[in-house]
């Protein structure tokens, strides 16, 4: 008898009416399906990473990743078509090739801070027949209300007239869609997620968001910078716009004209480090002003500014310098950055960044411009 193995299946359409190509919008830099690779490659017990598309974009994007890519007909790829169909497809297309799949582990990249850890648990407890079923669910002591059918309010999960205190009340748990465990046989004989022995993998309150809408995108992006680690960027060169990244995108402008922006000397000190270390750094500014130029004088780095195309300034930097482009890291804050960013291997946005530029952003500081983001990127490219 075959070996049976747990799949981790992701099904990822391209096409989304509340978000325009959701499941490759970025949070803390990284595609929404990539991030749900990376949860289920780095859970315990998952022997195989699977996505489901009809998009050659998702495709190629979760082939990179390291995930296994199952083409998914049009005839399931619809708005109508159900995340069963989806996973029914799959599991024949991966018995087809003759790989046993004994536990299906089912995640939606629309939900994307997936806890490894605790999906590695849901794993164990179908894989060692504890349970037939696991999904993730957050607990809540919330008041539950609907509106009946005269519009009046009704108490669900509780008595209107008794109000305990949190600690004398039962916890209740709302289901987060992040992700479902189950038995491949069970699954196949049911036609649903839910059967046999089901249980409630918890996950931190903080991770229970399902990005459904735009709103829900920004959240996300926030809780990104707010919660996850900082993890090193190995650049080789760094180049910044100014106005709104070495500034807080404001000016004071006197009675004759002549501005004055307000930088810090956290950052001064950040560059100091980075060219002590080596590390070739550009100020790169759509602004002719003088003022630009000062800033990289006391900075002792090279500033090009009055530039208007600066993918064109970039890519010819780089060139003289003999600096790959996916080696840069481009640390930009408004639409104008956008030219240069895509063409760098470390796009990087400051917290505070235009959303188009957080959507491009491989990485997003969790600083704002003028406030030290310049000396966060200097510290995650220096080693150490």
């Amino acid at each position: 008898m075959k070996k049976q193995s747990t799949v981790a299946i992701i099904p990822a359409r391209g096409g989304s009416k509340g978000v325009p190509r959701k499941n490759l919008q970025r949070v803390g830099g990284i595609p929404l399906v990539v991030r749900a690779i990376r949860a289920a490659s780095d859970a315990d017990g998952v022997d195989l990473v699977a996505v489901s598309t009809d998009d050659e974009e998702i495709a190629a994007v979760s082939a990179a990743a390291g995930a296994r890519v199952i083409r998914r007909p049009a005839g399931i790829s619809g708005d109508t078509a159900s995340s069963e169909s989806a996973l029914l497809h799959a599991l024949d297309e991966l018995e087809g090739e003759g790989i046993a799949v004994g536990v299906v582990a089912f995640l939606q990249a629309t939900s994307p801070f997936i806890p490894a850890d605790v999906l590695a648990d849901a794993v164990a407890e179908v894989r060692a027949g504890r349970a037939d079923s696991v999904f993730s669910a957050q607990e809540t002591y919330g008041f539950l209300w609907r509106e009946g059918g005269d519009g009046a309010a009704e108490a669900i999960n509780h008595d209107a007239a008794v109000r305990p205190r949190r600690q004398d009340r039962e916890p209740h748990h709302l289901e987060t869609g992040a992700f479902y465990v189950f038995s491949a046989a069970g699954f196949r004989a049911s036609g649903h997620r839910f059967f046999g022995r089901t249980r409630i993998a918890a996950v931190p309150e903080w991770t229970a968001i399902e990005i459904d809408d735009e709103h829900q995108l920004r959240i996300a992006r926030t809780l990104a910078a707010l919660h996850e680690p900082a993890h090193p960027i190995p650049a080789k060169a760094v180049v910044t716009d100014f106005d709104g990244v070495h500034t807080d995108d404001t000016a004071i402008i006197d009675a004759d004209g002549h501005e004055r922006v307000r930088v810090s000397r956290e950052d001064g000190m950040g560059v100091s480090l980075l060219r002590r270390a080596g590390v070739p750094m550009l100020i790169l500014s759509t602004e002719m002003n003088g003022v630009v130029r000062a800033r990289g004088r006391k900075l002792q780095v090279p500033v090009l500014h009055g530039i208007d195309d600066k993918e064109t300034a970039l890519r010819a930097w780089a060139a003289d310098g003999g600096i790959d482009l996916a080696d840069i890291a481009y640390l930009g804050n408004d639409v104008n950055d956008l030219p240069a960013m895509r063409i760098v291997g470390w796009p990087v946005a400051v917290a505070n960044a235009h959303p188009l530029v957080l959507e491009e952003a491989r990485v997003v500081l969790s600083r704002t411009g003028g406030n030290g983001a310049v000396r966060e990127l200097i510290e995650r490219v220096l080693p150490g």
